[in-house]
């Protein structure tokens, strides 16, 4: 049973907000083979930087959790993550945004990115000597820049907002992979190359790194539902 558990992890989280999508009132899936796209956009980066970490030690996998089914280094469960978990954030954010609009958020939009940027810079030049974290502060420092400043988006704040929602879901999930509620870590991490600030046992970087990733998914999920 031990073998499935990362399996399992991506299973509930995604197969609750798969149900979900079918109802009447959201007919999130509709919107499906638009997801899906914007998912795999995101993915094929995101899954080469795993891949280079996994690679170089950054992190690596405790395959007594996992299947035992392996892509470039990387478990099957771990590529899946990439469909499985945007799956459920995308999902959130289109349901709550089909009831509350929240147009005046978007004059935080300055704010938030002229802070956030600041913040990264800072973080990620003190740190250059770690490779995880100056990696997750300067793409998450580009997508900031892009999405604000080159594609104009209006939503940025809105998106923090349930972002900041989906850590309800986050602490569980990644605490999981991380060592949280199970013997030993799914995910470990080589303590040389992150701050070592961690919430509960989750590193802070992960909480970026799903943050950019959450921002880009949504992006092209947007562009490519309305140009359907």
């Amino acid at each position: 049973m031990m073998a499935y558990t990362y399996a399992l992890i991506l299973f509930f989280t995604f197969f609750i907000c798969f149900i979900a999508s079918f109802d009447k009132r959201i007919q999130f899936n509709l919107q499906f083979g638009s997801f899906l796209k914007a998912a795999i956009l995101v993915a094929i980066p995101f899954i080469a930087w795993d891949i280079w970490f996994t690679a170089h030690g950054v992190w690596w996998f405790n395959k007594d959790y996992t299947l035992g089914i392996s892509f470039f280094g990387l478990p099957l469960e771990e590529i899946l993550f990439f469909i499985c978990i945007p799956f459920s954030c995308i999902f959130t954010y289109y349901t709550i945004d089909k009831y509350y609009k929240w147009e005046v958020l978007s004059a935080f939009n300055n704010l938030l990115v002229f802070v956030s940027i600041i913040i990264l810079s800072v973080v990620g030049l003190l740190h250059t000597d770690k490779i995880y974290t100056l990696i997750t502060t300067i793409v998450t420092i580009l997508t900031l820049i892009y999405l604000h400043f080159i594609a104009k988006v209006d939503w940025l704040t809105k998106a923090s907002l349930v972002f900041m929602l989906l850590m309800l879901g986050f602490f569980p999930v990644n605490g999981v992979l991380t060592g949280s509620f199970i013997e030993n870590p799914i995910v470990n991490y080589n303590p040389k190359d992150f701050l070592g600030i961690r919430m509960f046992t989750i590193p802070i970087e992960d909480a970026v790194y799903g943050y950019s990733q959450f921002l880009l998914v949504l992006y092209f999920f947007k562009k490519l539902s309305t140009a359907k």
